[in-house]
C-alpha cells in the first residue's frame, strides 16, 4: 500500500503548441541543427525509408504534408550519464545533405546498411545494422497526447536513434495503493545506471537533456475503450525511479484499466522502451506486501510503502 507521497511530481503539462512551432521551425531550417534524445524527426509522416552509408550517416526519406522530405543525421551514438556538460547529440540537415555536402546528397546516397538483427523494440518503423555493428532505427508513437484520457489519438512523432550493445532498461510492477487502488512503480536504467534529470519544473517537465518523463496509458478505463492516456511522469534523481496511483487525481475518476502501458524516450540517442502488462486484479496483501519490500529496495526517498 502507498501514499500521496509518491505525487510530488504532478501532471506532466506539455507546452503543445510551443512544441509545434519549434518543430516547424527546424523542418524548414536548411541549416543543420543539433537534436538530443532518440530525436523528434517530424509528424504526420508515411512512407518512411531509412538508409545509413559508409561514413555513418543515415538518411530518412519520408512524406509529409503532401511533399516527400529527405534529412541526413550524424553525429552521435548511445547517450551520457546525468552531468553539468551535455548529451550527445545528432546534427540533422533537413535539405537532405546541402549543407553538410554542398549538394543534396539524397540523391547519391548509397546504402550499405544490412537487415536489422538487434534487440525487439517497440513501435518500430524502420531499422537496419550499420557495417561497424551499431543500429539505427525509426520508431513511431504518439507522445503528446492530453492527461486523463481526453482524446484516444495524437499526431505521433516519428523519432531517431543510433546505438550500441543493449538498450535502456524499463522495470515496472504493479501493486495496490489503499488495498483498493492500482499502483505501479519502477526504475529505469541505462548501462545499469538510473536515468533521471538535474534539473526540472514543479509540475515534472525536464529541463535538461537528461531528464525523462514516462507516458503512462490505461486500457479500457473509465474513460473509454482502447488505450488512453493517463499521465506522464517524471523519474527521480538519483535512483531513475518512480512511481504512480491510479487513483483520483483532482476532478479526474481513478484511471483504472484492465491492462496498463508506460513508455519512455531513451537516453542520448538511443531508443525509445516500452513495458505492457495486466491490471493486477483484486487486492491481495501477501503480494503487496512482497511488492512494499521491493519498492523499499529502490531507496528512493519519493517512493514510499506503508
Amino acid at each position: 500500500m502507498t501514499t500521496p507521497a509518491f505525487e510530488v511530481i504532478s501532471p506532466f503539462r506539455r507546452a503543445r503548441l510551443a512544441a509545434a512551432l519549434v518543430l516547424a521551425a527546424v523542418a524548414a531550417a536548411v541549416a543543420p541543427s543539433h537534436a538530443r534524445a532518440s530525436t523528434l524527426i517530424d509528424r504526420t509522416t508515411s512512407r518512411v525509408d531509412l538508409q545509413v552509408d559508409a561514413a555513418g550517416e543515415a538518411l530518412l526519406t519520408y512524406e509529409s504534408r503532401g511533399a516527400v522530405r529527405h534529412v541526413l543525421a550524424w553525429g552521435a551514438v548511445n547517450a551520457l550519464r546525468a552531468s553539468g556538460g551535455g548529451q550527445v547529440s545528432f546534427t540533422l540537415d533537413y535539405a537532405g545533405g546541402w549543407r553538410r555536402h554542398h549538394h543534396q546528397v539524397w540523391r547519391s546516397f548509397r546504402n550499405v546498411c544490412r537487415p536489422y538483427d538487434g534487440p525487439p523494440l517497440a513501435w518500430l518503423v524502420a531499422a537496419c545494422t550499420a557495417p561497424d555493428g551499431s543500429y539505427w532505427a525509426v520508431q513511431r508513437w504518439s507522445r503528446d497526447l492530453p492527461d486523463y484520457g481526453t482524446a484516444s489519438w495524437a499526431t505521433p512523432d516519428l523519432r531517431l536513434s543510433h546505438w550500441t550493445g543493449a538498450t535502456a532498461h524499463l522495470t515496472i510492477r504493479l501493486d495496490w495503493a489503499y488495498r483498493r487502488y492500482h499502483h505501479l512503480f519502477g526504475r529505469f536504467t541505462y548501462q545499469g545506471a538510473g536515468v533521471f534529470g538535474l534539473h526540472s519544473t514543479s509540475r515534472g517537465m525536464p529541463l535538461d537533456d537528461f531528464g525523462r518523463n514516462l507516458y503512462i496509458d490505461t486500457y479500457d478505463s473509465r474513460y473509454g475503450s482502447g488505450w488512453r492516456r493517463e499521465n506522464a511522469i517524471l523519474t527521480h534523481r538519483p535512483t531513475g525511479a518512480f512511481c504512480y496511483g491510479f487513483y483520483p487525481h483532482g476532478s479526474h475518476p481513478p484511471g483504472r484499466g484492465t491492462h496498463y502501458r508506460a513508455t519512455i524516450i531513451g537516453p542520448g540517442v538511443t531508443p525509445d522502451v516500452t513495458w505492457e502488462g495486466a491490471a493486477p486484479g483484486r487486492y491481495v496483501g501477501r503480494l503487496d506486501r512482497i511488492a512494499n519490500r521491493i519498492i523499499r529496495a529502490l531507496r528512493d526517498p519519493l517512493c514510499k510503502p506503508n
